[in-house]
C-alpha cells in the first residue's frame, strides 16, 4: 500500500490521490443491486492523458488492479470496486476539446456528461443522439464503456453508431489511437468498436471522437391506452412493419405508469393496462402521428391523446423518464434487467414477465423501449427480507432466460458487469466465449483492468 501511494504520487498531483477510507467508501460501486463490491485501496482523480498513463504503469508494475469509473450511474455493477484495487474516476477529465459543425463531430473527454455535451452541441445547431435516462448525471466514456442507449434509438440507434475513434490508455500505459474523424472509413479492424461495450475490461479511453447529427425539427408524442401490453405491443409492430420511423416508442405498464402517477401526480392514466408513447421529429409529424394513431385504434387502444404542444410532449417524456426512479419507490431496492428481445416477441416477453411475477409473488413494473425491443422489467424487493430477496434473484434469472429463450439478449445498453457475467457464457457459447478470452488476453494479459467483470477471465498478476 505504501509503495503504491508513494509511487502515484510521483506523477499525480496531491489532490488526485484520494485515501481517506471514509473518502473512498463512497467509490465503491454503481447503481446496482445483488452486486458484490471491495475495498479500494486508493482512489485516483486524474485530469490529463499523462497522469493515466502513469497509473497504468504504476499498476502494471505493482500488479495491482484498476477499476475505471464515470459517475457511477450504471446498473450492473461494472464500476464496482474490488479490494486492494486503484479505483480510476475519470470524471475530472471533463473538456469538450472540439467541437466542429462542417465535419460533424464532437472531441471530448471521458468525463464528460452526456447532456452537458448536447446542449453544447445543440447551440451550433447540431445533435448527438444518445440519451440515456441518466443523461442528466452519466459521462460519455461511461456510456461508451456500456454501449448505453436511450429513448431515441429506434430512430438513432445506440452510443456504438457515434463513436468514430478513441485515444485509449493500454494495461501497460500505451497510449493508442483507434478509429478515424472522416465519414467514412474501412482501414484495418475495428477496433473501435470493439472498445465500445467492453466495460472497461480492454482499455481506459482518455478522448473520444463522436459523430454529430444536424438537429431535428422539436418532436411531438402521441400517447395511446391499451387494455392489454399484447394489445400495445401488436401496435407496436404493426408500426414498425407499415414502415414508419418514430424518433421514440416507449411502453410503460401498469405498475409503472401507477407508480410515476403517485411519485409526480402527473394524472397519467390510471386506469390503462399499458401506455404507449409514439413520438416523430420530422417537419411535419401531423401525417404520421394521424398514420399511427389508427393503427393504435386498431389494435384496441382505448384512447389516443396527441400531444397540443411542445411542452405537453416534454411532459409525456418526463414522465416515461422518471420511471425508473418512480419504481424504486415501491420498496426499499429494485433489480433493474435490461432484456432485449426481437420486436415480434415483445409481448412474449412482457406477459412472459407477468406470469413470472406472479410466480414469485412480486411487484415487476416494465418499461421499454418498445421500437427496438429492449424491455427493463424492474423487481421490486425488500432485502431485509431474505425470502423475498432470494425470490427476487431468482425472479430476475428466470426473466433473463425467458429473454434467451425467445431469441433475444440478456443485455440491450446496461453492460454485464458483475450481475450478469453468469449468464453471458450462455448467450456466446463456448467459441464464442473462448474467442472473447482470447481477446481480453492480448489487451490485459495480466488481468488487470477491472477484474471480476465481464467475463472474469484472468485473477490479477496470472
Amino acid at each position: 500500500m505504501g509503495d503504491l501511494i508513494k509511487v502515484l504520487h510521483e506523477g499525480l498531483p496531491v489532490e488526485a490521490v484520494l485515501t481517506d477510507p471514509d473518502v473512498t467508501r463512497a467509490y465503491a460501486n454503481d447503481m446496482a443491486s445483488f452486486c458484490a463490491s471491495g475495498t479500494p485501496a486508493v482512489v485516483v482523480l486524474p485530469r490529463t492523458v499523462e497522469q493515466v498513463r502513469h497509473v497504468m504503469r504504476t499498476a502494471t508494475a505493482l500488479r495491482v488492479p484498476v477499476v475505471p469509473q464515470g459517475a457511477r450511474t450504471g446498473l450492473s455493477g461494472a464500476a464496482n470496486a474490488s479490494d486492494g484495487c486503484i479505483v480510476l474516476s475519470l470524471v475530472k477529465m471533463d473538456r469538450i476539446i472540439e467541437i466542429n459543425p462542417v465535419d460533424r463531430v464532437a472531441v471530448v473527454e471521458p468525463g464528460v456528461v452526456n447532456a452537458v455535451l448536447s446542449r453544447a452541441v445543440a447551440e451550433q445547431g447540431l445533435y448527438y443522439p444518445p440519451d440515456p435516462s441518466s443523461w442528466e448525471q452519466c459521462t460519455i466514456g461511461g456510456n461508451i464503456g456500456t454501449a448505453s442507449g436511450g429513448l431515441c434509438c429506434v430512430k438513432y440507434g445506440v452510443t456504438a453508431e457515434y463513436v468514430l475513434g478513441l485515444d485509449v490508455v493500454l494495461a501497460d500505459g500505451r497510449l493508442m489511437s483507434t478509429g478515424r474523424r472522416t465519414a467514412k472509413g474501412v482501414a484495418g479492424y475495428d477496433l473501435t468498436r470493439l472498445f465500445v461495450g467492453s466495460e472497461g475490461s480492454l482499455g481506459i479511453v482518455v478522448r473520444a471522437v463522436l459523430a454529430l447529427k444536424p438537429a431535428p425539427p422539436e418532436q411531438r408524442v402521441l400517447a395511446a391506452e391499451f387494455p392489454s401490453v399484447a394489445a400495445a405491443c401488436a401496435a407496436v409492430c404493426e408500426i414498425m412493419a407499415r414502415g414508419h420511423a418514430p424518433s421514440l416508442l416507449e411502453l410503460m405498464d401498469r405498475t409503472s405508469v401507477r407508480a410515476v402517477n403517485a411519485m409526480t401526480h402527473m394524472g397519467l392514466p390510471d386506469t390503462t393496462e399499458a401506455l404507449l408513447l409514439a413520438a416523430f421529429d420530422t417537419p411535419d409529424p401531423a401525417p404520421d402521428l394521424a398514420a399511427v394513431a389508427e393503427l393504435c385504434t386498431a389494435a384496441g387502444a382505448t384512447e389516443v391523446v396527441p400531444a397540443d404542444s411542445a411542452a405537453e410532449s416534454d411532459l409525456l417524456l418526463q414522465a416515461r423518464r422518471m420511471t425508473l426512479t418512480a419504481l424504486e419507490t415501491l420498496r426499499p431496492a429494485t433489480m433493474i434487467d435490461d432484456v432485449c428481445v426481437p420486436r415480434s416477441r415483445l409481448a412474449d416477453m412482457l406477459d412472459g414477465t407477468a406470469a413470472i411475477a406472479e410466480k414469485y409473488a412480486l411487484t415487476i413494473g416494465v418499461c421499454a423501449h418498445a421500437g427496438d425491443g429492449n424491455t427493463h422489467p424492474v423487481v421490486c424487493f425488500d432485502p431485509a427480507d431474505p425470502d423475498e430477496a432470494r425470490r427476487a434473484r431468482e425472479s430476475f434469472d428466470e426473466i433473463m432466460a425467458l429473454g434467451l429463450e425467445l431469441g433475444g439478449t440478456i443485455t440491450g445498453e446496461h453492460g454485464v458487469g458483475v450481475l450478469k457475467k453468469e449468464w453471458l457464457a450462455r448467450e456466446l457459447g463456448p467459441v464464442g466465449l473462448e474467442m472473447q478470452r482470447g481477446i481480453k488476453a492480448v489487451f490485459d494479459p495480466l488481468g488487470l483492468l477491472n477484474p471480476g467483470k465481464v467475463l472474469d477471465l484472468c485473477p490479477p498478476g496470472g
